[in-house]
């Protein structure tokens, strides 16, 4: 169960009754306009994070080498898309947990994240194979 959704609420009814206890009415303005400031905040950093995205196609990324070494387990979705500065491919079916999506470079290297309850579990990155190459002799082509 996800107790942040239970708790943040608590913990702001809670925040406005102590400062009624203390402050009185003025307190309450205060607690709900910080608590007020704080929502906004957040909105406005979700806003802009969307914003940067709509532009860019879905499931593409600079470099997916790169996305693989900030991976962190815990990080939100939010996180994942501001980082990519793209919306993921969904790869599993919409609205079932755990959500599934992949974000591919231009070498093809694609990273497929896992993420349940909007926290990324695992990640996995995959590199298209390299054609078979003639072993390096170290001898120089001959000249024209």
């Amino acid at each position: 169960m996800n107790f942040q959704k239970i708790l943040v609420p608590i913990a702001g009814v809670a925040l406005v009754a102590l400062a009624y206890r203390g402050f009185g009415w003025a307190g309450v303005a205060a607690a709900v306009g910080g608590l007020m400031m704080w929502l906004l905040l957040h909105f406005t950093r979700m806003m802009q994070v969307l914003r940067r995205t709509a532009n860019r196609p879905i499931g593409y990324l600079d470099s997916a080498v790169m996305l693989n070494a900030k991976l962190k387990p815990g990080m939100t979705l939010l996180h994942v898309v501001a980082m990519t500065r793209s919306l993921g491919a969904l790869q599993s079916e919409k609205d079932a947990q755990p959500e599934v999506f992949r974000w591919t470079d231009g070498g093809q290297s694609h990273v497929t994240c896992t993420f349940v309850g909007g926290k990324l579990t695992h990640h996995v990155m995959v590199r298209p194979e390299e054609p078979d190459s003639p072993p390096a002799t170290g001898e120089l082509p001959p000249a024209p």
